[in-house]
């Protein structure tokens, strides 16, 4: 059998075997609290090694989207809390996205009707999603942000590290701190939004210093080991671009490798779409990154993710380039996807109308293996 499919050690987390079910953003928590419907879906996929959550909000702040779930109200800790005893009691593992948007935001969401905050004042050419007064979703353009005074970001730092140990008090394996797809971390990262002239701007060590920042308050809270992170160095998502993507990612994992992680996520190419994408004036080289890391002291687990698909996954675990794959939309047709891959069975179809709310209960709906055989 594939090493794939074999258990392994993800910093302090044992897991069962190498594929990962990776964050997946599903709209259905309203008032940014988990529910039944939470607990049903992660309960259904715990077959997998590890399980990414949806991407929750480390604040209201940090909301960029209609019902999706948080990290700062007791509700939704509690919501979360009956998540995680439900995947543990059926033997998976679970850590949490710790999200915050920045300017991926509309003015609807945000604490008082106030403008999302960013590196930058520039307004994203994206979209965001909202639910209408009659209950109805539709997407709608994100509102122009603020940039976040100097002296305003030692707070975001602090509710990253209080999201951190709520997340760990819901009885979370660990945390994946969200560096990626154009949203507030990334915001610093990425020369072509931020703009700043502060030591949080300019050059790459101080477009990265709000990134170490987080990384450095949460693994003093709750330790390096149950913490990993997500980057994506060349992705669109989010209208997130940099001209020179390499010498800054080779960066970013050069100082990660000071920490002692337990994950480095890894989404290649462009978001949910091209694998081979690029920004800049040639190739990103991924095993570049990789070895940038490794040559820097890093020994995290590599999680690489978008687009793998059965035999893509085995053969790169086999050959060592990555020791974690993640599957994001095949996850959610098929609660038994663990199963599915290990039989080589067909795959079913994703229903688009399941996404982003749609559907009475939609994700949950799906047959599993052995109701179909």
């Amino acid at each position: 059998m594939s090493k794939l499919f074999e258990p392994t050690q993800v910093g302090d987390i044992a897991v069962k075997n190498r594929i990962v079910m990776a964050p997946l953003t599903r709209n259905r928590s309203p008032g940014a609290v988990p529910n039944d419907l939470n607990v049903e879906y992660y309960t259904q996929r715990a077959s997998a090694g590890l399980i990414v959550t949806e991407a929750t909000a480390i604040t209201h702040q940090g909301q960029g989207y209609a019902d999706v779930p948080g990290l700062y109200s007791k509700e939704a800790l509690d919501g979360w809390k009956r998540v995680t005893d439900a995947v543990h009691a059926h033997g998976g593992k679970i850590v949490v996205q710790m999200w915050h948007v920045g300017r991926i935001s509309h003015t609807t969401l945000q604490p008082n009707g106030g403008k999302p905050v960013s590196s930058s004042n520039k307004t994203a050419k994206s979209k965001t999603y909202l639910v209408n007064a009659d209950g109805t979703g539709s997407f709608a353009e994100t509102s122009e942000p603020r940039a976040l005074e100097t002296a305003e970001i030692a707070g975001i730092v602090e509710d990253y590290r209080k999201a951190a140990r709520a997340a760990i008090d819901a009885g979370f394996d660990g945390v994946e701190i969200h560096a990626a797809n154009g949203y507030l971390i990334d915001q610093f990262l990425r020369a072509d939004i931020n703009d700043r002239t502060d030591q949080y701007g300019g050059s790459i060590e101080n477009r990265a210093r709000f990134l170490f920042e987080v990384v450095d308050a949460i693994t003093k809270e709750i330790g390096p080991r149950v913490t990993g992170i997500r980057i994506s160095p060349v992705t669109p998502a989010n209208d997130a671009s940099d001209a020179a993507p390499q010498p800054l990612f080779d960066y970013v994992v050069e100082g990660l490798a000071k920490h002692d992680l337990a994950f480095i996520h890894v989404i290649e190419g462009a978001t949910g779409g091209d694998r081979n994408f690029q920004q800049g004036d040639k190739p990103f080289d991924y095993a570049g990154l990789r070895a940038a890391y490794e040559k820097a002291g890093g020994k995290a687990s590599w999680m690489v993710n978008n687009g793998y698909d059965r035999q893509l996954a085995i053969d790169t675990v086999e050959s060592g380039k990555a020791d974690l794959i993640a599957f994001g939309k095949p996850f959610i047709a098929n609660p038994d996807l663990v199963e599915r891959l290990k039989a080589n069975a067909p795959l079913n179809e994703l229903d688009q109308a399941t996404l982003y709310g749609g559907g009475p209960k939609g994700y949950i709906d799906y047959p599993v293996l052995e109701k179909v055989a």
